[in-house]
């Protein structure tokens, strides 16, 4: 628990680790803070962008969509290492997430794995976004992977946390899968956070468990909400199949909501169609072959 410095120290501790840093535009002042509190902070999350190009990447950060408006970090990792900062404040990265992993977050512990996402997020933590398609192909250079440890230390020499106080957007909400590809070895990232800290390496995360969409489910819930706007389903599995199809490039990330609705339908008939179904196969409503295709690919088991 912590209070966040001010815009010109959070820049300066970044320049002590050693960081190179872009300052795009009024950084400084561009935020949510309109929107709800940031802080007190307990951490640093880390994503993914799936998004292709360093000046394409900064944009989309910074500006935000008209659904989700900007800054969506503080700070966006580039391939080759840069951190451009886009924000500082409240920013939309994190959303809601699991209060037991916020708890860990806070004891310095492990998290356990995330099965509930009722916590603000975008209150509790510093984000950064890094430039990777998501698509487990993408590879993390060193540069990147250098600069993440990078940002994550000087963070938390700042604020006197140790390397358990970082964790990924996987962590923290269900059927997410950020960070992931070639390079991204998040607990070799988190020991070199710690010898670069200068303290003993934490203990090894347990292993995510899979998980599990229920294929009954998640059709009932493609058939139903197209006519049912604004009537979300409480099913996890929805949020689950969302994240698979927005790392396919399928579905905007602003659409991954919960709710299967006509935006999900039309990415899920794209990925059907990829799937070499057409016609009355390719409708938008999940079976069963197309779906474990999708699972085995993005992590997740389909039962009947």
């Amino acid at each position: 628990m912590a209070t966040p410095p001010s815009a010109a120290v959070f820049a300066g501790i970044l320049r002590d680790e050693g960081v190179t840093i872009v300052e795009v535009g009024e950084w400084a002042t561009h935020n949510r803070n309109s929107r709800g509190a940031w802080g007190p902070v307990h951490g640093v999350m880390i994503h993914h962008t799936v998004t292709r190009g360093t000046a394409n990447t900064v944009r989309i950060v910074k500006d935000g969509y008209t659904a989700l408006p900007g800054p969506l970090c503080h700070g966006m990792i580039a391939k080759d290492g840069t951190v451009h900062l886009v924000g500082y404040g409240r920013a939309n990265h994190a959303g809601l997430g699991d209060p037991d992993v916020l708890s860990a977050i806070i004891a310095e512990n492990s998290p356990p794995v995330d099965n509930e996402a009722t916590v603000d997020g975008n209150r509790a933590f510093y984000g950064f976004e890094c430039e990777n398609m998501g698509d487990n192909e993408d590879p993390w250079p060193e540069a990147q992977t250098e600069a993440i440890v990078k940002v994550i230390t000087a963070i938390c020499r700042h604020h006197g946390w140790n390397a358990r106080s970082a964790l990924r957007h996987l962590d923290w909400q269900p059927g997410k899968v950020d960070p992931r590809g070639p390079g991204m070895d998040w607990s070799k990232l988190v020991a070199a956070v710690s010898t670069r800290l200068g303290a003993a390496v934490p203990s090894a995360p347990p292993k995510p468990v899979k998980p599990v969409v229920d294929l009954s489910r998640i059709a009932a819930a493609a058939k139903a909400n197209p006519k049912a706007k604004g009537q979300p389903v409480t099913y996890s599995g929805v949020k689950t199949v969302e994240a698979a199809l927005v790392n396919e490039g399928l579905l905007g990330k602003v659409f991954s909501d919960g709710h299967y609705g006509t935006s999900t339908l039309d990415a899920y008939k794209k990925w059907q169609r990829a799937c070499g179904y057409s016609g009355n196969d390719a409708d938008g409503i999940p079976g069963m072959s197309s779906l474990t295709k999708l699972g085995k690919r993005h992590g997740f088991t389909v039962v009947a």
